[in-house]
């Protein structure tokens, strides 16, 4: 019993035509290359599925360009004439519009002015005017970024660099020889006069915020301003 007559008509299910399409597809590519070996026939197709994929079969030995080549001289009809023109036609676009745009860069840099009228040296005027205004508010953005910048950096080192005052006031409480008071300082000077000639007197204080040392050692004081590190 013969299969049933197939309706000719577009297979309205998605999967069902794709697999439909990939079948026939390599049905026809395979009749085709049995013409290629069985007649020594000189066979090209190209197909593109519903999706856009591109298939392609060609005869070995032979390239597409190949192929093209002898359609053309068979028919006499010129494939690549059309084409041609029209990147011929795209290339003097471009080298005129490539053309202009060099000449108005020279004239924006104060050459290629004689023959210009009135107008066009109005216009001109106008474009750079127009330029130069963009081109300062893009400075000033530029300078107001980079001013916000560094304050915001410089605001991180103050905070840090208070942290880090805070963090020694709380550790130099603890240690002997901080002088928190006048008294304290009285007795500490005390025993230096008793012959404790190693004893320091370290105090620290608030001067506009800033914390600020002073070291008494030998009858002598010294401010943190001038302590060096030897």
């Amino acid at each position: 019993m013969g299969r049933g007559r197939i309706e000719i008509k577009r297979i309205e299910n998605t999967t069902n035509r794709q697999v439909t399409y990939s079948k026939r597809r390599n049905g026809i590519f395979k009749k085709a290359q049995e013409l290629t070996v069985l007649c020594d026939a000189k066979v090209s197709l190209i197909m593109f599925s519903s999706t856009g994929k591109f298939h392609e079969f060609i005869s070995p030995n032979l390239s597409t360009k190949t192929f093209f080549d002898l359609y053309q001289k068979t028919t006499g009809i010129d494939l690549w004439s059309s084409h041609y023109e029209k990147m011929q036609e795209n290339y003097r676009r471009l080298k005129e519009i490539n053309k202009k745009l060099r000449r108005e860069i020279r004239q924006r840099m104060g050459g290629d002015l004689d023959d210009l009228n009135i107008k066009e040296l109005q216009a001109l005027e106008n474009k750079m005017d127009s330029s130069l205004v963009a081109i300062r508010e893009r400075k000033y953005h530029v300078i107001k970024t980079q001013t916000d910048t560094h304050k915001k950096k410089v605001r991180n080192l103050e905070e840090r660099n208070a942290t880090l005052a805070m963090d020694l006031e709380a550790k130099l409480d603890h240690q002997d020889g901080i002088v928190e008071n006048e008294g304290y300082y009285e007795s500490a000077a005390a025993g230096m006069a008793n012959g404790a000639s190693n004893l320091y007197a370290l105090r620290l204080y608030q001067q506009n915020h800033q914390p600020h040392f002073l070291l008494h050692h030998g009858g002598r004081s010294f401010e943190s301003s001038d302590l060096r590190l030897a």
